[in-house]
């Protein structure tokens, strides 16, 4: 049905209705729609002071939808193209219990693999996507034809700090779900990349775990020294036509755009915007079974919610690639 002037100009109101990622209408049901949406409340598995990511999704339902309706570049409107819902969160009783909390947000996405439906997510800390992909590769061979996953990882950080027993008491931690993957075969690491590494390294072989994994590594030194388009092309090589994760870190962003995340690296430029997009925007073809956006931390943002703006952005370019 469609709508009236009006009620066009009333959904674009963040502060009005009832707060749904996108205003998309609620249904716990992924049976029932094309692309899923779902919001992970966790933050135990980041080990840190930096504990209030789990508030990120509700953040994000706050402003998502004062936010773009139609896709200029790729000139669609994706809540037109396709049935999409907001699932709702992933429920976390034992919230403080890191392991717990992956097995839940494991339970929660085998459902959503069973009915074969796209999923982006918005988080939490980055531990999600461990329990996610744990998710999306049981009952799942529909969705990925009993593939292993391939990760377009965009981040400052490569997550697969395997010389790490624990981070601060979390196993399956946001510094650890880029190895167990791997180790579990659940990601192809030869066919994964990890664009944007910057971080603040602590030793200088810091990026040895993940070329002893087979990651496919473009530092943010690198990135600048080949340029946009040459990375493009080495990643969608690699990439191929496996099914392809996208999972975003805030923190890839240059600080100055997304000053309210959890690790945040301030001493190296980050990705612009137009950047972050156009690596996005690259997959539009492929076969992407989902993404998620992590790291966001509420409590720090400025008071025009920006970073949960740029969250909710990033969410909508991940949407967007799925629907076209």
């Amino acid at each position: 049905m469609t709508k009236s002037n009006d009620e066009l100009m009333m959904d674009t109101m963040y502060w009005w209705g009832i707060p749904t990622l996108f205003r998309c209408e609620h249904n716990a049901d992924p049976e029932k729609c094309d692309i899923a949406l779902a919001g992970v409340p966790h933050s135990s598995g980041n080990g840190t002071t930096e504990r209030d990511q789990h508030l990120g999704p509700r953040a994000v339902r706050h402003v998502s939808a004062g936010l773009r309706r139609v896709h200029l570049d790729m000139k669609i409107n994706p809540w037109e193209k396709k049935i999409i819902y907001d699932l709702g969160d992933v429920p976390l009783p034992e919230a403080n219990n890191n392991e717990k909390c992956i097995e839940h947000i494991t339970n929660f996405y085998s459902k959503i693999a069973s009915a074969s439906k796209p999923v982006v997510s918005i988080g939490g800390d980055h531990s999600i996507t461990g329990g996610i992909l744990q998710g999306l590769s049981a009952n799942n061979l529909s969705l990925t034809k009993g593939k292993k996953i391939s990760l377009l990882h965009i981040d400052a950080h490569t997550d697969t700090y395997n010389q790490l027993d624990h981070f601060l008491g979390a196993k399956k931690s946001a510094a650890h779900w880029g190895s167990y993957l791997v180790k579990n075969n659940i990601v192809d690491a030869a066919s994964s990349m990890q664009i944007g590494i910057r971080g603040n390294p602590r030793t200088l072989d810091w990026l040895k775990p993940s070329y002893d994994l087979g990651y496919n590594v473009i530092t943010m030194d690198e990135f600048r020294h080949k340029g946009l388009a040459e990375v493009i092309q080495k990643s969608l090589e690699k990439l191929g036509d496996n099914p392809i994760y996208i999972t975003f870190d805030l923190d890839s962003l240059d600080s100055s755009i997304a000053p309210a995340v959890s690790n945040i690296e301030p001493s190296f430029a980050g990705f612009t915007m137009e950047e972050a997009k156009s690596l996005i925007q690259s997959v539009k073809n492929k076969n992407v079974i989902g993404g998620d956006v992590v790291c966001l931390m509420p409590t720090k943002d400025s008071p025009n919610n920006i970073t949960a703006m740029v969250a909710a952005s990033m969410m909508f370019e991940i949407i967007s690639v799925i629907a076209y």
